[in-house]
């Protein structure tokens, strides 16, 4: 029997704004306009879609899809359309990135531990993770996908940014004359344009600073996502390793923005610039140039 998510919905001066917590992240809905029903009903919604998703897709949960493709051991996985879609999409940010973004890469997650701590892993940890990676050896079509043995797929680079979108769609078609905001965990999506101020008001933190918000963003429509090692690190003798790594070499990206964050149409592209960028390493705000979007960047 699969739980409820439950969530609470909150009454300010001209908006609701609906608090869950899920992916790992504390998430909000923020509804424009004073209907209470109306905005119960999307919030509602909005939870069964996000709940939906990371049960789907999750690689903490037993017996799901995610389980069933990362223990198929060499055996073909029947897979449905969205899914499909999902994996043409990540087909796309390998060929992007020459091979950085690899979401067969989240076998390294045996040896890595992002928790603040300075338990770096040994070479030999790393080493014998290597031969499990390789995007180019995932076989899938629109019915099947085969991963060979001992591989391990891993949504979690574009999962929250996906669920952004499908949420931020649902909102929309329920409420299609007035402005949602979907934000989890930092990943945003909004619908339209608020009918008074005609824009939200969102902070981005510097990882460097102490405050909550360093810099309050205008956002009336489209997505903004962040990527970074603010809370996802590893501190061993003065130097800081961030939790991008290059499937590649096994080892965190050198030389990477302690935080980026990209202005895009939709959250999902948003956060794909924002990781790519980091995955330039030093090169990151040059790349993010030659994109043309809107980005803030620290280092």
């Amino acid at each position: 029997m699969t739980l409820k998510l439950a969530f609470t919905l909150e009454q300010r001066s001209d908006h609701f704004c609906g608090h869950f917590s899920a992916m790992a992240s504390p998430c909000e809905i923020l509804i424009d306009g004073m209907d209470r029903q109306l905005a119960h009903i999307i919030t509602q919604a909005a939870v069964n879609e996000c709940q939906r998703i990371e049960q789907k897709y999750s690689r903490y949960l037993p017996s799901n899809l995610m389980q069933r493709i990362n223990t198929s051991n060499g055996k073909p996985v029947a897979i449905d359309d969205e899914t499909f879609r999902l994996l043409s999409f990540a087909d796309s940010c390998y060929q992007l990135s020459d091979g950085l973004f690899d979401i067969s890469s989240g076998v390294l997650r045996q040896a890595w531990r992002f928790d603040g701590s300075d338990n770096i892993p040994s070479h030999e940890q790393i080493s014998k993770l290597l031969p499990l990676i390789g995007w180019p050896h995932i076989i899938f079509d629109q019915q099947h996908i085969t991963l060979p043995k001992g591989f391990e797929l891993d949504f979690g680079g574009i999962g929250k940014e996906y669920a952004v979108d499908c949420v931020a769609k649902i909102c929309h078609q329920l409420n299609p004359t007035q402005s949602v905001l979907v934000n989890f965990g930092g990943d945003i999506q909004v619908t339209q344009p608020r009918a008074k101020q005609g824009f939200w008001q969102i902070g981005i933190e510097d990882p460097n600073s102490q405050q909550d918000a360093n810099k309050v963003l205008r956002i009336a429509s489209g997505g903004l996502a962040t990527s970074g090692d603010a809370r996802r690190f590893l501190l061993k003798n003065n130097k800081r390793y961030g939790h991008i790594l290059n499937p590649k070499t096994g080892y965190p990206i050198e030389d990477a923005p302690r935080s980026v964050t990209v202005a895009a149409e939709h959250c999902i592209q948003s956060g794909l610039l924002a990781t790519l960028a980091l995955l330039q390493g030093a090169e990151a705000e040059a790349f993010l140039k030659q994109q043309e979007v809107k980005y803030w960047c620290y280092r």
